[in-house]
């Protein structure tokens, strides 16, 4: 009776507050201008083409300690509702909300939104409109602002404009909506089954055992069927979630939902009515501690990871650098253990400070992931200009300027030598994601960053593993060929390997970029020139302050590029055997009942491309493909893809390659090993 009694005052409350809210937000003129939460209106493209679709955002910014609400505001709050005044032949689609948190205020629980967010509309431009047409787009938006005392609905006239065009959309614009999409739900591409048993409801949700689930909370579209309120009790059964809670009122036919996977993580659920399969292991967020298992286990990984990297195609650039400074430190045990122990240093304190940097930007919210360094042009633009003076320093072409204490750079011998050695083989190898070293690195996406970090020092370590054991094991090192003259020869050789990094570099630059390999052929010839000049000036008999003004040209082209690079918008075009992937291109790939061949990619890692040329374009794995009628999808993480980023996190990775593998009507994809033959992907078809 007590119970009942609590829930009727509840309700009661419930119901109050709702119609008050209304009333007010009747009551408010429409001229009333918002105070508490500002939005702003602005489309990707100003320019839509007709014939196209492009998105609005709603940009909502509240002020300090107000929210607003998501689609379902839950016990005490709506969302948004806008009153459109759309041009002729304008078609605006519904609001797309991102994932929003729970907040239980005196009992009552909202779906809330306490920082600035943004709701996404696609708009389409009939083909009839022509081109020049003002298309201007206004409307009368509405919404409620709540803080945990006051609710104040409110209202404000919204436009933004539009002029029917080519649909070209900025750098900076495409930037900051794939921020905003990064915080919508994705779809699932298969439902899930709800069931009502007494004052408990069931539901059972598909998701794959591998999926990272941190903060897990079902928020519902469809109105009045739970209490909100109400714990809700979530486990894993299989491949599947189950969440258990109180019922609120009747509800029947399909329900729609969103699974909150983790802070601005969740997938949209559609819900049929049907048997839901026995709760499993509870799911809850994550405890203070760390499991000791997960956390060994990654440090293994990553450290054994490490050490098979020193084998993949990415790092045998680096291998050249390496076998130099092994060979030069002879048969000296000392001066072998200490360049060993710097090279080592390097690349651990190179992966740390990457993982470091990794982890801050996804912690301010940022849907990065491992070789993010490489997703910029001016990075890769940075490593060109060192490949060039490595290249040219094996020639004998000159000689690097002292660094510390007399010793030398990347490339010389002595500790200071052999830790920039270290540091490079990390910044450029580590990218490749080789065998048990992306399950590793994926584990740094739920453990703490404290404990994170010990993993990217672990992929530094086993990628000095080699080096460490030619340095302290003697019977290793005596093997090592003596100094002598030979080396002078031998280190003329490794230009060679340093000059193909050097072209595959420029490649990369000019697939980032919108820089032709005219320009860039021509900036690189003047850096050699520029060095050529510089070295016959440091050996002349005069080196007056004239000679310092060969640095003014040079100095001049070089930063001007890199101005170019850190603010052009990037370019690349990915050359593949498939459709662009997407959540939306997946789901209507899987619904034609055929396989489906998922592969994430990018130009700078050497690995992903080894397997295209080596498996996937091979002639017989495409012949199986087209006979079974494979669906191949493929994602192009070269540049940076926040979509992507969160999809190779569904799947325990940060890193590329990842290759996912869909049967006909299988729960989940089959996730295939990092190294591909011809024979594996034809007998994938032939099931």
């Amino acid at each position: 009776m007590d119970r009942g009694r609590d829930a009727f005052v509840t309700d009661l409350w419930r119901g109050l507050l709702a119609m008050l809210a209304l009333g007010a937000l009747a009551l408010v003129p429409a001229r009333a201008q918002p105070a508490n939460i500002a939005p702003r209106l602005v489309a990707e493209s100003s320019a839509p083409a007709p014939g196209e679709t492009t998105t609005l955002a709603l940009a909502m910014t509240p002020a300090k300690g107000w929210h607003g609400y998501w689609l379902n505001g839950g016990d005490a709050g709506f969302g948004m509702s806008v009153e459109w005044n759309a041009p002729e032949g304008v078609t605006v689609e519904p609001f797309r909300y991102p994932v929003p948190e729970a907040l239980t205020l005196f009992g009552m629980m909202n779906h809330v939104y306490e920082h600035p967010y943004a709701l996404l509309a696609d708009i389409k431009v009939d083909r009839s409109v022509a081109p020049g047409t003002d298309l201007t787009l206004s409307g009368v938006a509405n919404w409620l602002a709540c803080t945990d005392k006051v609710c104040v609905p409110e209202k404000a006239v919204i436009s933004v404009k539009l002029v029917a065009g080519d649909g070209a959309v900025a750098a900076t614009s495409r930037t900051r909506f794939d921020t905003w999409r990064a915080r919508l739900p994705q779809p699932l591409d298969r439902g899930g089954h709800w069931e009502r048993h007494g004052e408990t409801v069931r539901f059972e949700i598909p998701l794959p055992r591998g999926v990272a689930i941190e903060a897990p909370h079902l928020f519902l579209e469809t109105p009045e069927l739970i209490d909100y309120a109400a714990p809700q009790a979530i486990s894993r059964n299989g491949d599947w979630v189950v969440v258990e809670t109180r019922a609120n009122g009747e509800a029947a036919g399909p329900v729609a939902a969103l699974l909150k996977l983790a802070d601005g993580r969740g997938l949209a659920v559609k819900f049929e009515p049907g048997t839901v399969r026995a709760a499993g292991q509870p799911l809850t967020a994550p405890a203070k501690g760390v499991d000791p298992a997960l956390f060994w286990t990654a440090l293994g990984g990553a450290i054994l990871g490490g050490l098979i990297l020193n084998l993949m195609p990415c790092v045998f650039p680096i291998l050249s650098l390496k076998a130099l400074s092994l060979a030069r430190s002879g048969g000296d045990a000392r001066e072998a253990k200490v360049e060993a122990l710097a090279y080592a240093a390097g690349a651990v304190v190179t992966a740390l400070l990457l993982g470091g940097a990794l982890l801050a930007l996804r912690a301010a919210g940022e849907q990065v992931g491992w070789a993010f360094q490489l997703q910029h042009p001016l990075s890769v633009f940075i490593l060109l200009l060192l490949a060039i003076a490595i290249t040219l320093n094996l020639l004998g072409t000159y000689e690097l300027p002292s660094f510390g204490g007399g010793q030398k750079l990347a490339g010389q011998g002595g500790a200071a030598g052999g830790f920039w050695t270290g540091a490079l083989a990390a910044f450029v190898a580590t990218p490749c994601s080789g065998p048990l070293l992306g399950a590793a690195l994926g584990a740094t996406l739920v453990l703490p960053a404290w404990a994170a970090l010990p993993i990217f020092g672990g992929l530094g370590l086993g990628l000095a593993l080699p080096f460490l054991a030619v340095g302290f094991i003697p019977a290793l090192r005596n093997r090592l060929p003596r100094p002598g003259p030979w080396m002078a020869s031998f280190r003329k050789w490794m230009a060679l390997p340093m000059g193909v990094t050097l072209l595959a570099l420029a490649w990369l630059l000019v697939r980032q970029s919108d820089i032709g390999w005219s320009s860039l052929g021509t900036l690189i010839m003047t850096c050699i020139l520029f060095v050529l000049g510089y070295a016959y000036w440091m050996k002349g008999p005069d080196r007056g302050h004239a000679g310092k003004l060969l640095l003014l040209f040079p100095l001049i082209l070089v930063g001007g590029l890199a101005y170019h690079l850190a603010s052009a918008p990037t370019t690349a075009v990915a050359e593949s055997r498939g459709d662009a992937f997407s959540s939306e291109a997946l789901a209507k790939a899987r619904a034609t009942g055929k396989p489906v061949f998922v592969y994430f990619t990018a130009d700078w890692c050497l690995s992903c491309k080894a397997n295209e040329a080596g498996a996937i374009n091979r002639e017989a794995a495409q012949r199986a493909f087209e006979k079974k009628g494979v669906v191949t999808l493929v994602g192009d993480w070269t540049n940076g893809d926040p979509m992507i980023t969160r999809t190779l996190a569904e799947h325990g990775r940060n890193s590329v390659p990842l290759y996912l593998w869909y049967a006909p009507g299988a729960a989940k994809p089959e996730i295939l090993p990092q190294i591909l033959t011809p024979s594996m992907l034809t007998e994938l078809a032939a099931r």
